[in-house]
């Protein structure tokens, strides 16, 4: 069964149903949002790109996490019977080199932070940083990672579709990091919002892997994998010519 999209008809319904949710989110975050800017402009300005770092980095986890989780729902296939999947390939790319992207911002305002002094070599060598040695080492590690893994997307059909799929493991160590990076070093893992955030994207990544693994596993060991029936086929039951002839009626006359 393939998406065939929705009812023209309903685009009023879901047009407006966008409305309320996109409202309800404003009026929540709003207060919240205003307090902020009000505290950055407040500051002259100083801890702009503290804000700016902490929602990069956020967005980046985020995104980070959306990639891997679409990638594990396009290994079990529960994306095809809604989707494409050359189009949710595509998605699952795109996600990733989004993630990517804002985790080099993320680290590129570290650089303008006037709290913490942040050197080049200390953005670039894991372990080096002044702030949080181990755990924002673990982060650059993982983003090595995570560039590993966005280029092989480009270099799939040089180096092979057996290299690229071992490589891509690799995403699994990167989203385990950033999650160890975002609650040792994150400034905002002691709050509940993004405490929650952390335990839902792990236990979605944990619960796909772990149906992906048991999708791969039981087959073999119910013993009806995917291997071809090799049974021998019956043999035909017509008989041979000579029967044929001797199992005529005789024709003589009586």
């Amino acid at each position: 069964m393939r998406f065939q999209g929705l009812d023209p008809r309903t685009r009023f319904a879901r047009w407006g149903l966008v409305a309320i949710a996109v409202g309800i989110v404003i009026g929540a975050t709003a207060p919240t949002a205003l307090r902020g800017a009000a505290e950055v402009v407040g500051s002259g300005g100083g801890s702009a790109s503290w804000y700016m770092e902490r929602l990069a980095g956020l967005l980046a986890y985020l995104a980070l996490t959306g990639s891997v989780v679409y990638g594990l729902l396009l290994s079990t296939k529960l994306l095809d019977a809604i989707a494409h999947r050359p189009i949710s390939f595509t998605l699952h790319q795109d996600l990733a080199a989004v993630g990517l992207g804002l985790a080099g911002i993320h680290g590129a305002l570290l650089g303008l932070d006037r709290t913490i002094h942040f050197s080049l070599t200390s953005l670039i060598v894991p372990f080096a940083s002044p702030y949080e040695p181990l755990w924002v080492g673990v982060g650059q590690l993982a983003f090595y990672l995570t560039a590993a893994v966005v280029a092989s997307f480009y270099a799939r059909r040089r180096i092979g579709q057996r290299s690229w799929r071992l490589l891509h493991y690799a995403t699994f160590l990167a989203f385990a990091g950033v999650t160890v990076h975002g609650i040792a070093a994150g400034t905002d893992s002691g709050t509940a919002w993004a405490w929650w955030m952390y335990v839902l994207s792990t236990m979605a990544v944990v619960f796909l892997f772990t149906y992906r693994v048991w999708m791969a596993v039981a087959p073999r060991v119910g013993g009806t994998g995917d291997r071809p029936d090799r049974r021998v086929p019956a043999r035909p039951t017509s008989i041979g010519p000579r029967a044929e002839i001797a199992a005529r009626p005789s024709r003589r006359a009586a």
